[in-house]
């Protein structure tokens, strides 16, 4: 699972029994130890629970809402939505992938959620996304190649010249791409100038371009042109998404496909 969706349970299991010992999250999650402690110390930090020796209590809750608290809330709300919403693009995104496939999963929050899909199979994934390697790395039917780079902690995404340079030797079937936004006009723009070098180089680097993009991206934000939707070949998103738009990607030959 990947990291914010771990950190839920972890808080989850605080609520249902107020305490909790490493060890026993870590049975309960099927992860390592030191990856239960890293997730403590996130979430200590971040004053969802206070740290103890050996594992961790949940903080007393407010037990009334305050001015702008309401505004959290329903922004948590909206998060779950949009991750409902990237789980059913992973779905239909992993049938499109064929066993002995070679497949690029860019950087970003949804590939994580179609790494998870392509568990079991027999299939090459390249990424420098750390979300994908914790959901395959104990997966011995993925062969998993990590793309070399400088690590951005907050992102957990390796990224810089290395990582560049590592795509031009790579020869993919499909690249799954994500982005921040699709203007009316078709472009895929993304918002992060460190990352989309990197994600020009998998377009490059592979047959078949897959965008992974909610109805949240359209039109989304950014400004940093990563290709159009007429360069696309298969566009996966979900029922809000402007179909106008869409149709750049239809005319030019392209599929689209409604999670």
């Amino acid at each position: 699972m990947i990291l914010r969706e771990r950190q839920d349970r972890i808080v989850r299991a605080l609520r249902s029994g107020g305490a909790a010992s490493v060890r026993d999250l870590a049975q309960v999650l099927e992860v390592s130890e030191s990856t239960i402690r890293r997730d403590l110390d996130i979430l200590d930090r971040n004053g969802e629970l206070t740290r103890t020796y050996g594992g961790a209590i949940l903080r007393p809750r407010k037990t009334i809402i305050e001015a702008g608290d309401v505004a959290q809330v329903e922004r948590a709300f909206e998060d779950t939505t949009h991750l409902e919403l990237k789980r059913a693009i992973a779905v239909r995104a992993a049938e499109l992938v064929e066993d002995e496939a070679v497949v690029i999963l860019d950087i970003g929050t949804t590939t994580p959620f179609l790494a998870r899909e392509l568990r079991g199979r027999p299939v090459t994934v390249i990424t420098s996304n750390l979300a994908v390697l914790d959901e395959l790395r104990d997966d011995t039917a993925v062969r998993l190649v990590m793309l070399g780079g400088v690590l951005r902690r907050n992102y957990r995404t390796l990224v810089g010249s290395l990582t560049e340079l590592a795509l031009t030797q790579v020869s993919a079937d499909i690249v799954f791409l994500s982005c921040t936004g699709v203007r009316p006009s078709g472009h895929v723009v993304d918002d992060m100038a460190v990352e989309a070098p990197i994600k020009a180089s998998m377009i490059d680097a592979a047959d078949r371009v897959v965008l992974l993009a909610s109805e949240a991206k359209f039109p989304g934000t950014g400004a940093l042109r990563l290709c159009s939707l007429a360069d696309v070949d298969v566009v996966i998103t979900t029922a809000g998404a402007n179909d106008q738009t869409l149709n750049i990607c239809r005319e030019a030959g392209g599929k689209v496909i409604v999670a």
